[in-house]
């Protein structure tokens, strides 16, 4: 089972944000069973306001999903209001796949048996 730290993810996400996505970007520390960090990231997405985050999808897996929670009011957004966050989304999708490759990468998967992340969309 795979265990990330606080610390392993933060440099992941400082990594991340090397690469020039302005995302609000981190990660909580949340306890899974025998107290480890179970790997929760929050993003805040200026152009949604709705609570955005990114975990494995299983505790200790190296597949990773980003889950959009509920909003009580809907979201009316004009044509640039739309494409601002469709640039948002985009980056969150890739976030995640960052993510994917790194904990593949952290347990020694080979990159040629993992298949593309965002082909899985």
């Amino acid at each position: 089972m795979t265990f990330r730290s606080k610390q392993t993810l933060d440099a992941w996400i400082e990594e991340f944000q090397r690469f020039g996505y302005p995302l609000a970007v981190k990660v909580i520390p949340q306890d899974g069973s025998l107290g480890r960090d179970t790997g929760l990231v929050a993003i805040t997405m200026m152009n949604a306001q709705t609570v955005t985050y990114i975990e494995p999808d299983v505790p200790g897996g190296n597949t990773w999903r980003i889950t959009f929670e509920a909003r009580e009011t809907e979201l009316r957004l004009g044509a640039g209001g739309a494409l601002a966050l469709s640039t948002e989304l985009a980056m969150v999708s890739t976030l995640c796949a960052f993510l994917e490759t790194k904990s593949h990468a952290f347990e020694g998967d080979d990159p040629a048996e993992i298949g593309s992340p965002v082909a899985e969309a």
